[in-house]
């Protein structure tokens, strides 16, 4: 332990602790841009420089470690000088139009100089603007960028994708496409972890809220949104609602505000997959010469984008059921249609999604077996539905709570947990086990496949079918790591669910930003406890699928639920397809 003294407080931490992590013990803000605990500590903004008493200069608090009996001052003239001329000079780098910035409210950098008072800038503007395809689903506004480097530091550490590197030199360094690429042309995963950890807009969404409103505004259209499992965690994060309020059923009634005229549910859908898989995974397991192993789950598209890319040889593992919310698209177009008696080529299904990569999904070539249109229309982050709210001038705390709307809106606890790592591997143990005994488990036999861990490993028996090795992995950069151990035979598993965010879905790249805090924990113990309070907690329990399957599919893995519900991923289109060694 070292002990020194900060603002005239006296200070005891760890040895290797940084000023700026000594000074948060004791409240005492340090301001900072470009650190983020463990991944980025480059010192690159020098926002957070203090003044040690007997160092020649200031020091950056993120980068320099305590000492015994150091005397640090964070706030002096000298600090406040020095901090304000940098901010200047990254601002004067930076365009400052905040109003039409997708960051405005939620800036770093906007907070750092409202909070140093910063009302003008002697130096002059000058940034750079660089083209960017709109045709993307991130977008990179190099006008934006304050070169931190954190989206190359958790593109690199945690991703292990690489997509952003530092390009040029002097002057003209900057952050840039890896390897002297387009953007297009990589084989990024559209995880969306760059843009959730980046501090101003430097990366975004792409915005598709017009989109929206102009299938809102047209009285021919037939509008259907659904919800994913995660959004109902974070949807109310950004608004400054109190969490008592921030229920799925007002969640409901503001979507109804909006102007949808259906409002349903991907749990209905995430129920559907259970089903398909669940039983996709036990034909495999019951002949298992027929297949290679081990079956992948193929919920989460960041996950398939990143094996098509990275490891193409294994596309035949992967289940061949849709996600959630293309098995949710196909059903609208084709039950759901015939039930109500609509035209489905007049019906336009919007997803509200924690996650970029739905986004490209949605409009892969092979996702339209419902009526030829594509199955899903549009994907709208979770921040996207709250700028919504916010233009529409929706007052949520007025609003009553609502149920969704029927047939597609009933779903299971198992359901609900999809949005959390390891939510799938267990919702689908508990109905396998069902499919396999007739009997339900109790649903809180497979807790060793939840947590926050990165890769998390288990065998369970199920009478009848006997021990089923499985795994559960979360972030890109940990799967990495199994792909490698897999292919050098180091492990042998029967069923693998994987997720490209790190704590799966609910910290998702289209979730509500915090800024150096992470949200995937919280969100996902909000998602383990709605199914706990759940009524039903099994899959193949949701009545509505129960009759989906009578009126319709007939049973599951039939012929109209394999056309359907499932999908070839051999179509799926990647940029880069060769394994990168």
């Amino acid at each position: 332990m070292v002990t020194l003294t900060i603002d005239g407080k006296q200070v005891t931490v760890p040895v290797g602790t940084s000023i700026l992590e000594a000074a948060k013990t004791v409240s005492i803000k340090i301001p900072s841009l470009c650190f983020l605990k463990e991944i980025n500590e480059i010192a690159a903004c020098r926002v957070c420089m203090v003044e040690v008493e007997g160092a020649a200069r200031l020091v950056p608090s993120c980068s320099t470690k305590v000492k015994e009996g150091m005397v640090v001052h964070t706030n002096t003239h000298r600090v406040r000088e020095a901090r304000d001329i940098n901010l200047q000079l990254i601002l004067a780098q930076h365009d400052g139009n905040c109003p039409t910035c997708l960051r405005n409210g939620n800036c770093t950098l906007q907070d750092l100089a409202r909070d140093s008072n910063l009302i003008h800038n002697p130096f002059p503007k000058d940034y750079a603007r660089k083209p960017w395809s709109y045709d993307n689903y991130l977008i990179r506004n190099e006008h934006k960028c304050v070169k931190c480097m954190r989206c190359i530091q958790i593109c690199e550490k945690i991703q292990n994708m690489k997509i952003w590197d530092v390009v040029n030199t002097g002057s003209r360094t900057t952050v840039g496409v890896s390897l002297n690429r387009s953007f297009a042309d990589t084989d990024c995963a559209l995880c969306g972890q760059c843009v959730t950890h980046c501090p101003t807009g430097g990366i975004t969404e792409r915005d598709d809220t017009e989109k929206v409103y102009r299938m809102l505004d047209d009285p021919e259209l037939i509008t259907v949104v659904q919800v994913a499992p995660a959004v109902r965690a974070a949807w109310a994060e950004n608004l400054g609602l109190d969490p008592k309020l921030a229920t799925t059923a007002r969640m409901v009634s503001a979507l109804r505000q909006i102007g949808f005229d259906y409002v349903f549910d991907t749990n209905f859908a995430a129920d559907l997959t259970i089903m398909e898989e669940g039983s996709e995974f036990l034909e495999r397991f019951t002949h298992r010469n027929k297949y290679l192993w081990p079956m992948f789950t193929s919920c989460c598209p960041g996950w398939v984008r990143f094996l098509k890319s990275q490891y193409p040889d294994y596309t035949p593992n992967l289940s061949t059921a849709k996600s959630p919310q293309q098995m949710f698209g196909s059903v609208v177009k084709s039950y759901f249609a015939d039930k109500m008696g609509l035209d489905p080529h007049k019906i336009r299904v919007i997803s509200v999604m924690p996650c970029l990569a739905k986004k490209s999904e949605c409009d892969q070539p092979n996702q339209n077996d419902a009526c030829g249109d594509p199955d899903v229309d549009l994907v709208l982050t979770t921040r996207e539905f709250a700028r919504m709210l916010r233009r529409n001038h929706v007052d949520v705390t007025t609003l009553p709570e609502s149920e969704f709307d029927s047939p597609l809106g009933s779903g299971t606890g198992a359901a609900v947990i999809f949005g959390a790592t390891g939510g799938v591997m267990d919702a689908a143990l508990r109905s396998a086990y069902y499919l396999v005994t007739g009997a339900n488990p109790n649903p809180d036999s497979f807790t060793a496949v939840r947590g926050m861990d990165g890769w998390k490993e288990a065998t369970f028996m199920i009478p009848g079918a006997g021990n089923i090795r499985v795994a559960v992995v979360s972030g890109l950069g940990n799967t990495r790591k199994l792909m490698e151990a897999i292919d050098k035979g180091e492990v042998e598993y029967d069923f693998v669910e994987v997720m490209a965010c790190p704590g799966g879905c609910a910290g998702g790249g289209g979730q509500p930003i915090h800024e150096a805090v992470e949200m995937a924990e919280d969100r996902g113990n909000t998602l383990w406890r709605l199914d706990r309070e759940s009524k039903l907690r099994f899959s193949h329990e949701n009545p509505d699928i129960t009759t989906l399957y009578r009126e319709y599919l007939e049973k599951p893995m039939s012929h109209k639920a394999h056309h359907l519900l499932h999908t070839d991923h051999e179509g799926w289109i990647m940029p880069l397809n060769p394994r990168l060694k």
